[in-house]
């Protein structure tokens, strides 16, 4: 089979042999997978939890068509068209747990439209629900809300019941999109003054809920944009992994500074993530009330151009790897 893995120059498509599904697997025939800010670490090099170095597998989800179950898998049967998070998901076959498989939802959902949902609403999910806490009726602020993680997040919030959600991104143009997925008001994160505009949107209160994929430079300003007793979660840090943090500030406001990954999680950690996500989620995406927009598709052949325009960063949305 065709597979993307770390050559000694990047991205590269090697022929591999068919993987053989483990007794808690599932074998997918790979439709479409899509890209994500990790894929980019490996690519050049770095490790990524467990994965890294050439010869390593790239891609995190996928979609396709169940090709062959384990023995103790149940509930899936080879052709359901389903999609999940699977390491080295760019390739034409690729074993996964089964706790992390989905069914597409029937609802003419393309292949394409599924590779993008798997990570962002099992990542988000936890984030916003779990480790953030969200209420209904509450406040949430999304920073960074452009990425694919971003907007995903906006959009959870939403269903769970957030009464207003804020978007930050630095791009004009990306901002005028972010209400298009959940955002009641988008601000610039580089303008000093954001904090204040979050207050007079809250009643002067701050968010009780913010979920950072930025980290690095916005720390102090999210400690002055939440209220007290809010709840700070640290998903990505595309803004870099340091940076200078108001120790004081965070006393005063007694904030739950919570940091997540999926690095460190085991098996069974990630299988009820994902239970958790669907139990909440998945009549919310049968409806069409989560989308994602989808910014460029490509070949197998190309996923190191693929790879380029993401570290580029001139997307707004899904960039999706199609196997044919």
């Amino acid at each position: 089979m065709k597979a993307a893995v770390v050559g000694e120059k990047g991205a590269e498509v090697r022929d591999l042999p068919k993987p053989e599904p483990k007794p808690n697997e599932v074998l997918i025939r790979v439709k479409a997978s899509s890209l994500n800010r990790a894929d980019l670490l490996v690519a050049s090099g770095h490790q990524h939890g467990s994965v890294g170095g050439v010869g390593a597998r790239l891609g995190l989800e996928c979609c396709g068509e169940v090709e062959a179950v384990g023995a103790e898998v149940q509930g899936f049967k080879p052709g359901d068209r389903v999609m999940g998070s699977a390491p080295g998901g760019f390739a034409e076959f690729v074993t996964t747990d089964a706790g992390r498989v989905h069914r597409i939802p029937a609802n003419n959902m393309t292949y394409e439209q599924a590779a993008c949902f798997p990570v962002g609403l099992q990542t988000m999910h936890n984030a916003v629900v779990t480790a953030g806490r969200l209420k209904r009726g509450e406040t949430f602020l999304m920073q960074g809300a452009s990425a694919g993680m971003g907007l995903i997040g906006m959009q959870i919030a939403k269903v769970m019941g957030a009464s207003v959600v804020i978007g930050t991104s630095t791009n004009a143009a990306r901002r005028a999109r972010l209400h298009d997925y959940g955002a009641d008001l988008a601000l610039d994160s580089s303008d000093a003054d954001w904090p204040a505009a979050v207050k007079k949107a809250t009643g002067g209160n701050g968010v009780d809920l913010i979920v950072d994929l930025i980290s690095g430079g916005v720390m102090n300003q999210n400690l002055e944009a939440a209220k007290i007793l809010g709840r700070i979660v640290n998903v990505g840090r595309l803004g870099g992994m340091k940076g200078e943090f108001d120790f004081d500030k965070h006393a005063l406001k007694r904030i739950d500074y919570i940091g997540v990954t999926f690095r460190t999680r085991t098996p069974e950690e990630v299988r009820e993530i994902n239970r958790l996500m669907r139990a909440d989620l998945w009549p919310a995406l049968e409806a069409g009330k989560l989308t994602l927009p989808i910014y460029k598709t490509y070949p197998l052949a190309q996923i190191a151009d693929a790879l380029g325009v993401m570290r580029a960063n001139a997307h707004f949305g899904k960039i999706v790897i199609t196997m044919s």
